[in-house]
């Protein structure tokens, strides 16, 4: 396939969902600082000694995940139920990160490179690529431009006071 016959848009509009489901709870968490932060395990310690996903993982940034990816998704003409499943599915990926990355023993918020953006971004767009009319070699590309953006863009939104991390 030439790269030149990629459908761009449908990868920019996979890259904006993306974008928006994962900083959704850290700009709600900016907005709303402490209020409505209820973690996600409810505190669960499993037999390893680790809680099941961390206190970082709460129900407002799930809720903050899908109601603006749902947004987005209509703004880009897509059916309501795909930005909500979008949102679900991103932050299920993000949970499933933060769950492996607590059975290998990483503290909370650690950095796993691949690992935290890997899950949370083929997810959604592996189960959603008839939605978003993406093909596998667009799937990848994405993949691979979001771990570039995330690498890029995380320090600078960190000295912007927007992340927590530089990561």
């Amino acid at each position: 396939m030439p790269l030149l016959s990629l459908c761009w848009y449908c990868i920019f509009q996979a890259l904006i969902l993306l974008v928006v489901a994962n900083g959704a709870p850290v700009i709600t968490s900016k907005l709303l600082d402490n209020r409505l932060m209820s973690p996600m395990d409810n505190g669960l310690i499993l037999s390893d000694g680790y809680r099941l996903f961390g206190s970082s993982k709460t129900w407002r940034g799930f809720f903050s995940a899908i109601l603006f990816s749902t947004a987005a998704s209509i703004l880009f003409g897509f059916e309501p139920l795909a930005g909500v499943s979008f949102g679900m599915l991103t932050i299920a990926g993000d949970l499933l990160a933060s769950f492996i990355k607590r059975r290998l023993g990483n503290v909370e918020s650690s950095r796993a490179r691949g690992l935290d953006t890997i899950p949370e971004t083929l997810i959604p767009l592996w189960v959603l690529k008839e939605p978003l009319a993406l093909n596998y070699i667009e799937i990848a590309l994405v993949v691979g431009l979001f771990f570039l953006c995330e690498e890029f863009f995380s320090p600078i939104l960190y000295r912007l006071h927007i992340r927590n991390r530089p990561y």
